[in-house]
């Protein structure tokens, strides 16, 4: 018997929920895209959106594109043919955008973290100390790993770097926490950070956001691996508006992106980003409340590595495909599933952007449920646990 009569409840780790408001602001007739209109709409975002990274000096480009063409960017207009990058590997996603540059002709090392644990400072600190040649140009380093849902420590990896009076520039990849996690690119000393629309900005897949700092753009003045449609230097603020874009402007996602930055606005950035931290904590107690020796489990071993946008569950001899496939065939929740390495082996609950207790709980529950069905193992009630949580954060 199917229960998945209702509205369908989509908790993978992006595309996250839109709003209503975003898609009502969507709903609209192509206005003139040289008129007065549209150009308001494009400064309104081009002020917010430093505000949302944490960069004062520097200026932000937006591409139509997934996150992928925000990688392409940060890439061509940063690095030539024969640079090295290490990438500092916490999952999967810091590997596969060391292998987009790899593909420009850009040489690549991958320094591993611990299995399930996130980046070691001190590692990168030594690899950067032997490096006296200076040959590595850039980091590349995930904040939040989409498929571990492992957080890295930015600010450490940042000391390490300067401890070790390194050169490179440290480029951060936010496609998962952009507004989910704590972020201050220029307290943080970040040189570079990137994101995407379909995250916790709740805006469908459709665009990218390349922050870069001074030493960014004085790399770009010598880079060879530039492009027509990505270089920064054609996306002038000055000309014609459709140069921020290169070419038309993607205008239905522009009018959605405005809302959503004031709806990030209004909530004011700091209680977005405890909003996101009390419903993760619930999540994680779920999680710890299901654990039992060979089943449930957090993929993450350290707990402030853990991320607020993303939770990675290991099943241990639980079938984890059969879960997925029960919660979304007969309950109308659809789980992410485990990716690379992890794939059949565990699920992921998205928990970023448009969320609020229900949500939470309500997926959570429907988990549990299954679970049950299964006679799968289990340590003690998830949602008692994770109501408990959201009692002490409404309190």
């Amino acid at each position: 018997m199917s229960l998945a009569g209702g509205r369908e409840h989509v908790a993978i780790p992006g595309p996250s929920v839109i709003p209503d408001r975003v898609l009502a602001a969507m709903h609209r007739s192509m206005p003139d895209i040289y008129g007065d209109e549209l150009l308001a709409v494009s400064d309104e975002i081009y002020v917010e959106l430093p505000r949302i990274a944490g960069m004062h000096d520097g200026r932000v480009f937006v591409t139509i594109s997934n996150g992928h063409g925000a990688w392409e960017m940060a890439i061509s207009n940063t690095l030539s043919r024969g640079d090295k990058v290490l990438v500092l590997e916490s999952g999967r996603f810091a590997v596969t955008w060391g292998e987009m540059a790899a593909f420009s002709g850009v040489k690549t090392e991958v320094l591993h973290a611990p299995e399930r644990r996130p980046v070691d400072p001190l590692a990168v600190e030594a690899r950067l100390r032997a490096d006296i040649t200076r040959e590595i140009k850039a980091i590349f380093v995930v904040y939040t790993d989409t498929a571990s849902s492992v957080m890295n420590d930015i600010p450490a990896i940042r000391r390490a770097i300067d401890a070790a009076v390194h050169p490179a520039l440290l480029m951060v990849d936010c496609i998962a926490s952009m507004g989910a996690e704590r972020y201050e690119m220029d307290a943080w000393g970040v040189d570079l950070t990137l994101a995407a629309s379909q995250k916790a900005l709740m805006v469908p897949p459709g665009l990218g956001f390349v922050w870069a700092g001074p030493r960014a753009l004085a790399a770009h003045r010598h880079a060879d691996l530039r492009t027509g449609y990505f270089d920064w230097t054609a996306r002038t603020l000055d000309g014609p508006h459709y140069l921020r874009y290169g070419g038309t402007m993607p205008v239905a996602h522009l009018y959605g992106l405005r809302e959503a930055l004031t709806m990030i606005r209004t909530e004011g950035l700091a209680n977005v980003w405890a909003r996101h931290a009390a419903l993760a904590d619930a999540v994680r107690v779920a999680v710890e409340a299901w654990a039992t020796p060979g089943g449930i489990e957090l993929n993450v071993v350290d707990p402030s590595a853990r991320s607020n946008a993303v939770t990675t569950v290991l099943t241990g001899s639980i079938d984890a495909t059969r879960l997925s496939e029960m919660c979304v065939a007969q309950a109308g929740l659809t789980l992410g599933t485990g990716i690379g390495d992890l794939a059949g082996r565990a699920f992921r609950i998205g928990h970023m952007g448009h969320i609020n207790p229900p949500m939470i709980l309500g997926a959570l529950g429907t988990i549990e449920a299954a679970l049950i069905a299964m006679e799968a193992p289990i340590g003690s009630s998830g949602i008692a646990a994770a109501t408990r949580s959201i009692a002490r954060a409404l309190r």
